[in-house]
Parts: structure tokens; C-alpha cells; sequence
């Protein structure tokens, strides 16, 4: 059995590890950057991170614009809804209503937990909403299970890098 990043024998122990996963961490917060890198290597998922500070940056890596014309194709997208310049829902729609780009997982990882930002976040597409626990070992679990299920777990498309 073959899941995204890693591979299993029939038994579902660990083969051989294959690429790093490329995530893209949309987010403004420096703290809550270090806490989720830290989270990812406590939580040993191979991954390559890279961080936008705001939603037009966003948008610039994932269009591979400007000084990002060599950024990697994120394998998901961990995106925050509170953001300067665009925010987390408009860089969701430009995501979603974009044919090269509305593949790629994007998880919403905020601090609202209104139903209207739920709502509005799976009315765009996103496909999963995750409110940040304000305690820190309880979102330093959060992000840990994120890592561990998409990208240990879920089948991500295989599209061209």
C-alpha cells in the first residue's frame, strides 16, 4: 500500500519514506509559524515548509510569481482566514475557482470558530476548518494530527510538480 509520503508494507509498517510533502503555511503570526514547524518535526512528518506572510504573497507562491517563479507545488495548504493585505477567504476562492490550483487540500487553521467563517469556508471549498487551540500543547496536537492525516493518511492527487 502506497499513501502520500510514506509507504507501508502489508502489515502497514513503514517501507521507505518518498518525497518531503510540500506544504504551504498561510499565516501572519510568527509565533503560531514556529509553533506549527515545531509541531510538524515533533510529529516526524518529512515535509518542506514554506510560509506566506499574507494572501497576495499566497497567491504569488502558488501561481509561482515574481521571486517564487521556482516555489515548489504545495501538496496542501494550511491557511489562515485573518490575513493583511487578502485575506484567508478571498485567497480560498482564488484557489478554488483557479483549474491548476483547486486540487491542491486546503486546510483553514484559525482562530475563529464563528459558524459563519465555517459556513463560508466550506461554501469556498475549503476541505477541512480547524479553530487553533489557544492552549499549547493543545494546538501543538492539533497540528500533529493534521500532519498525520493529510499527509499520512488521505490519497492526495499526484499532479505535475
Amino acid at each position: 500500500m502506497v499513501l502520500v509520503g510514506v509507504t507501508l508494507d502489508p502489515r502497514g509498517e513503514r517501507l521507505a519514506e518518498r518525497h518531503p510533502i510540500e506544504i504551504l503555511l498561510v499565516e501572519d503570526d510568527p509565533g503560531d509559524v514556529r509553533l506549527t514547524r515545531e509541531a510538524l518535526e515533533e510529529g516526524k512528518v518529512r515535509n518542506t515548509l514554506t510560509v506566506a506572510r499574507d494572501g497576495v504573497e499566497a497567491l504569488e507562491i502558488l501561481r509561482r510569481e515574481g521571486p517564487h517563479a521556482k516555489a515548489p507545488r504545495p501538496d496542501v495548504i494550511l491557511l489562515d482566514l485573518n490575513l493583511p493585505r487578502m485575506d484567508g477567504r478571498e485567497v480560498l476562492k482564488a484557489i478554488k475557482s483557479d483549474e491548476k490550483l483547486r486540487r491542491i487540500p486546503v486546510v483553514v487553521l484559525t482562530t475563529s470558530s464563528a459558524e459563519e467563517d465555517v459556513a463560508r469556508s466550506y461554501d469556498l471549498q475549503a476541505n477541512c476548518y480547524v479553530t487553533k487551540p489557544i492552549d499549547l500543547d493543545q494546538f501543538m496536537k492539533v497540528v500533529k494530527t493534521i500532519g498525520e492525516f493529510w499527509l499520512e493518511v488521505a490519497r492526495l492527487p499526484q499532479d505535475q510538480r
